[in-house]
């Protein structure tokens, strides 16, 4: 198996064992202990303060009253950063109309190197009202831990220098209130991330 099919196979492992704990685990509410019950909604996403591409100060309330479609990555992502950005512009396309009131977002868990500018050049590759945040490490690591995101650097003991990350592959969907809605698989097929986004924002 070449180096590409093992990182598109890795990610879909990945992306179901994330897609298996937002729905089937329940999460735990502020000051719960584990061997409480609840019900309700997942305890996905909330508050953050960020960086978007041109520099300015964001936070989450910057976004109440719209849809937000989330994706965490990294501008050095090899693959599925790109395709799925770009998967994810295809069907907002496709949806028309509808998709007007979903901004996409896309926050780096590559705090070092994923500057304001870097991202600016980054996303404009890609839908045209994509927004770009990063932040310090300490600000990425708290976005991170917010959303639930399984994000592991991966160091080259040869070249210290050289990291890249092995993360989840899923799109947040998070409702005008800012609360969680419903994860969205990374997909190569277009239709089904529009429709999976439809059935989100009815």
């Amino acid at each position: 198996m070449n180096t590409k099919l093992l990182s598109l196979a890795l990610a879909g492992l990945v992306t179901g064992a994330a897609v298996a704990a937002l729905m089937f685990q329940p999460p735990l509410q502020v000051g719960q202990s584990s061997d409480e019950k609840t019900s309700g909604k997942a305890l996905v996403g909330g508050p953050f303060t960020l960086t978007d591409h041109t520099g300015k100060r964001v936070t989450d309330k910057d976004f109440l009253g719209r849809y937000m479609l989330v994706f965490f990555g990294f501008t050095n992502c090899p693959d599925i950063c790109p395709s799925g950005l770009q998967v994810m512009s295809a069907a907002l396309e496709k949806l028309g109309p509808k998709a007007d009131d979903i901004t996409p977002v896309f926050i780096t868990i590559d705090a070092k190197r994923d500057t304001p500018e870097k991202l600016a050049a980054y996303v404009r590759s890609f839908h045209p009202r994509l927004i770009g945040l990063t932040g310090s490490e300490d600000e990425i690591a708290a976005a991170i831990k917010t959303y639930r995101v399984y994000a592991q650097k991966i160091t080259d003991e040869k070249a210290p220098d050289q990291y890249s990350y092995d993360h989840a592959a899923l799109f947040y969907v998070m409702g005008k209130d800012g609360h969680f809605v419903a994860p969205v698989p990374h997909s190569t097929n277009v239709s089904e991330v529009a429709d999976a986004l439809e059935k989100a924002i009815r």
